[in-house]
């Protein structure tokens, strides 16, 4: 294999593509992606230039929760593949020069699960239980939950069950579906399991894990209510003493992860899902004995505005970079609205995580034009960097879905009243003119899972790829400057812009010098600079706004 990174620190700085395999490609015309999809699309990543691909749990799942609710961490779904498909898509993406990063899902297991199952029909008492979160309700009988936790996808989070005999039993903690009970990492078991799942993976030649939930695995003693903290569920509460999120005793886990990550001749990697609530307690997940890197989300939430993306930066490469730690940059996932909407609408004063964050219609066209200067800004941070499927397309959330397909266990969790995630996980459209553009490599079979909006003809890969201006080839520019230029990736900025200044301007030695221009008016770019690559073509030296250019000093 030749890696275009070779050192063992090589996530430093890498580019890394999310792969939500479900919606990247059909390869067996089901209308489902799945393994054969992505072993097929290998040469259009490493094209793209790319470091690495993450992909989203492939287990065995009854797919409550789009595969996050796992059956068999051991094993690949059979609507993706098996696990020689996943053997050959490790081997075919390191000859691509790719990595591979898989997604382990620890806080809970699907209850379908061998051991919750075994749990349940164990009895009370059953030392099965133990590897799960079981607990007497309150109040006559026991018919109340065991205290206030509210369940991320709404709804309490505790459910009763019926014992074998058929009487009421305990209550079970599931702080996401019901499908999706949280394990016990007080349990000795529950550790070494973990431990050995990732050994499992990384003898198969897998570079690195993404930690779902990193900051949820342990829970306080006693279980005490929440009260006034309900309702910042995920967000990081900044609170040093949360009852079930961000808790001190999740690092001594990391820390054993970490060693078995160290055991490799080329060290795996980590990447945490923690929401911490604000830097300083980010940067403890990626101390040197712990994980490597960890999302960044303050700066995925951050509105489009010059004031909230500076204070972000700052905050962020200062607090890991105190524990030596880079800093990661992402502006859309999975789990989020994709950023061309979110950017399409007046900007708030605050953090944006959903569409309901947001108020007024959408502007597409802004939306574009703001998410080339973000690809560019982002793209030049000192760090890493992390691309969601389709971004490099200038996707935009699918907000129209009909109410009957939508099929996130938010939809239904919150009695219909917030339409989840599926607006960010419509297949990705490939070719073709109308839909399902490619998405199956054999152009027929089953409609894809979601339905694409026809309006996507223009944004398809095949469409971009002929267009030197499109999305695509923005991108694929970006990366192949980042690759070869000496100053970006790892390393340092120094602003030259003032902090109130609409205009984002830092230098990164040698030679490069990046202008954002979040303001509504041109601004003149600094004399006897050469213009690397614009967001938008340039107007006699001048930067328009809502535009990125790179320079060269």
């Amino acid at each position: 294999m030749a890696f275009a990174r070779t050192t063992a620190d090589w996530w430093r700085d890498a580019v890394i593509y999310e792969v939500y395999i479900r919606s990247f490609a059909d390869g067996d015309g089901d209308g489902i992606g799945d393994i054969a999809g992505v072993r097929q699309r290998l040469p259009y990543l490493a094209g793209l230039g790319v470091d690495a691909l993450w992909l989203t749990p492939w287990y065995p799942s009854p797919m409550a929760d789009g595969g996050y609710d796992v059956a068999d961490y051991r094993d690949i779904d059979p609507v993706f593949g098996t696990l020689e498909d996943a053997r050959a898509l490790v081997e075919e993406a390191h000859e691509h020069g790719l990595r591979v990063l898989i997604d382990i899902v620890p806080n809970h297991t699907s209850s379908a699960h061998a051991w919750f199952r075994e749990a349940l029909s164990g009895g009370p008492g059953s030392p099965a239980r133990r590897r799960y979160i079981f607990r007497p309700g309150r109040g006559p009988g026991g018919e109340l939950p065991p205290n206030d936790w509210k369940s991320v996808f709404g709804g309490p989070a505790w459910t009763r069950i019926t014992e074998p005999d058929g009487s009421p039993g305990p209550w079970y903690l599931h702080l996401f579906a019901p499908e999706q009970p949280d394990l016990n990492w007080d349990d000795t078991e529950v550790r070494a399991e973990f431990e050995s799942i990732l050994r499992f993976w990384f003898d198969r030649g897998v570079d690195g894990v993404r930690i779902d939930v990193a900051h949820g695995l342990v829970k306080a003693p006693g279980l005490p209510d929440i009260g006034s903290l309900d309702g910042k569920l995920l967000q990081g509460t900044g609170d040093l003493d949360h009852p079930h999120w961000d808790r001190e005793e999740v690092h001594e886990i990391f820390q054993g992860w970490r060693t078995v990550a160290d055991a490799y001749d080329v060290p795996r990697t980590f990447v945490a899902e923690a929401w911490a609530g604000f830097p300083e307690r980010l940067a403890r997940y990626v101390r040197p004995d712990e994980l490597h890197t960890a999302f960044n989300f303050d700066y995925l939430m951050a509105p489009w505005r010059a004031d909230h993306l500076r204070r972000v930066v700052d905050e962020s490469i200062t607090a890991l970079g105190a524990v030596g730690a880079p800093a990661t940059w992402v502006l859309s996932n999975h789990d989020v609205a994709r950023h061309v909407s979110r950017y399409a609408r007046p900007q708030p004063d605050g953090p944006v995580r959903s569409l309901a964050d947001l108020r007024g219609p959408a502007d597409l066209r802004l939306g574009t034009r703001r998410a080339r200067a973000a690809a560019l800004l982002t793209l030049a941070l000192p760090g890493g960097a992390y691309l969601y499927q389709g971004e490099e397309l200038g996707l935009w959330e699918v907000e129209d879905l009909p109410e009957e397909l939508l099929q996130d266990p938010t939809w239904h969790r919150s009695g219909h009243t917030d339409r989840g995630r599926d607006g960010c996980r419509v297949p990705l459209p490939w070719s073709g003119d109308g839909p399902p553009f490619g998405f199956s490599s054999d152009g027929a079979g089953t409609p894809p899972w979601l339905p694409q909006p026809d309006a996507w003809k223009p944004l398809t890969a095949e469409a971009q790829d002929r267009d030197p201006s499109s999305m695509l080839n923005l991108y694929r520019s970006a990366l192949a400057l980042r690759r070869s230029h000496p100053a970006l990736g790892d390393g340092t900025l120094t602003w030259d812009s003032a902090p109130d200044d609409p205009v984002l301007s830092f230098v990164r030695a040698p030679g490069f010098r990046c202008v954002a221009n979040l303001s509504g008016d041109p601004v003149t770019l600094p004399a006897h600079s050469e213009v690397l690559l614009s967001s938008e073509e340039l107007e006699a030296g001048r930067l328009p706004g809502d535009t990125t250019a790179w320079l060269a000093l």
